[in-house]
């Protein structure tokens, strides 16, 4: 299976809204990613229903005693998602114990678990408590190494970090949200790039929102998106 290049985040309320724009989306380089703000209204249910359409990326970013986390990611597997995000603050022994699911998945059908660094909401200047004053780059190096070493090799992180972790981990997936088409605001997001400023740095694949679902034409901007980022002429 081809990981997508662009995971359209369907940051909405609606369980019908996002069902809907998955309908509408399709396309072999998109997939889905859902939040908490849908899977506690929905669930499974939704999971399934979204892909019809595409891989689907839930994303609640466990950050839990290992029995918790291997059994969330393994839940999320079950409902039909093919990506599910982890803190890597977790530790060596939740993030081997996860490296062992993802293996045995694996052999039932392709899956990754992503794992979370530093979120692209986090500047150095607001950084939480027993994080401050510490270089994000290096701490996200930091993590991915040991969860490199954990065995896991798919990661989240931003653009800003991409170029790093890719010289250090050459074969690694890299999924970067803080992706915004020039001249779109950024939202929560802080440390952000362009698509093609994405790729070029290392990354696998993206994470976009609003610009595609608050997009008159979602569909249109979604493929403008995907063009950017793989820098071919026109994907239908």
């Amino acid at each position: 299976m081809m990981d997508p290049k662009l995971f359209v985040a369907l940051d909405v309320d609606d369980p019908a809204r996002a069902a809907e724009l998955a309908r509408d989306l399709e396309h072999p380089g998109i997939g889905f990613k859902v939040g908490p703000r849908l899977i506690l209204r929905e669930g499974a249910r939704l999971v399934q229903k979204i892909a019809q359409h595409g891989p689907v990326f839930v994303d609640c970013k466990h950050l839990d005693i290992p029995s918790t986390m291997t059994s969330a990611v393994r839940a999320a597997f079950e409902s039909g998602a093919t990506y599910a995000t982890v803190h890597a603050w977790s530790g060596p022994g939740a993030l081997r114990d996860l490296a062992e699911l993802e293996t045995r998945l694996n052999r039932e059908r392709h899956f990754r678990v992503l794992v979370v660094s530093v979120l692209t909401s986090f500047s150095s200047d607001t950084l939480p408590f027993g994080l401050k004053g510490r270089d994000i780059g290096v701490d996200v190096l930091g993590l991915a190494n040991e969860a490199k070493t954990c065995g896991l090799n798919s990661f989240v992180c931003s653009p800003h970090e991409a170029s790093a972790l890719r010289s250090q981990i050459a074969n690694a997936f890299i999924i970067t949200p803080g992706v915004r088409p020039s001249g779109s605001a950024k939202g929560d997001q802080v440390r952000v790039e362009t698509p093609q400023a994405a790729a070029q740095q290392g990354a696998s694949g993206m994470v976009v929102g609003r610009p595609i679902i608050e997009a008159i034409e979602p569909r249109s901007a979604a493929l403008q998106i995907l063009r950017e980022f793989i820098g071919e002429s026109s994907p239908t």
